[in-house]
């Protein structure tokens, strides 16, 4: 699997199928380099209703043919937005993009509206299984318990959490997240994004390392395999 990092939320997965993450770049101050035309995706999943994971929603349906898969309440909201092209899900729910890639939705602790302002349900995470990989998409989150049942019930390979603090967990929690997770190789994700979120990285990659935990912390528009 190639994973492409384009800031906060936002991530490319490409294996039998391309998934994109929480399209918020071209409005990401941080992430204005990036040519939005060039990103293509079979899927789109979103985590929560917050504008700082779907503004670029539109500019990224204008040129991909690609199925919204998020929680049904904004879903709904988005139907009304005229994007019918989706699945809803909710918690424990999974959507079968392939015989070999599979998400499941499950429970995050945050907030969610809509852009308007109007109800976005609840938000959530989703575990991406592709041939013998797990991805865990954290979205937004603080540090919960139900992380230790993920981690129990799936071999975790790469985890990807918030470690801006402020607005979801900071990198203290984040290393508890990664323990009760079960995993070692962490992505980080929701920082730097707005001064409210910005981190000492020489700092977060040495607090990881000192529990035997690998952070790394990608360039945006940089590239790994898993």
């Amino acid at each position: 699997m190639l994973i492409t990092y384009y800031g906060h939320n936002s991530f490319l997965f490409k294996s039998d199928v391309s998934i994109l993450t929480d399209p918020f770049i071209a409005s990401n101050p941080k992430a204005k380099h990036i040519v939005m035309e060039d990103i293509t995706a079979n899927h789109v999943l979103i985590t929560h209703g917050h504008p700082d994971h779907l503004a670029d929603l539109d500019k990224i349906m204008a040129h991909n043919d690609a199925k919204i898969i998020t929680m049904v309440e904004v879903a709904s909201w988005l139907a009304k937005q005229g994007h019918n092209h989706s699945h809803s899900l909710n918690f424990g729910g999974t959507y079968q993009f392939s015989t070999e890639t599979t998400a499941k939705y499950v429970q995050a602790v945050h907030s969610s509206s809509m852009p308007d302002g109007s109800y976005g349900g609840h938000p959530g995470s989703f575990i991406l299984k592709t041939g013998d990989k797990t991805i865990f998409i954290a979205g937004d989150t603080a540090l919960h318990s139900d992380l230790k049942l993920f981690g129990a019930l799936n071999d975790i390979d790469l985890a990807i959490l918030p470690i801006g603090g402020n607005y979801t967990m900071d990198t203290e929690d984040a290393v508890h997240a990664a323990k009760f997770l079960d995993c070692s190789q962490i992505i980080g994700c929701h920082y730097d994004s707005f001064p409210e979120i910005s981190i000492d990285h020489a700092a977060a990659q040495n607090l990881f390392k000192s529990h035997q935990l690998d952070l790394q912390l990608m360039a945006i528009g940089a590239s790994i395999t898993l």
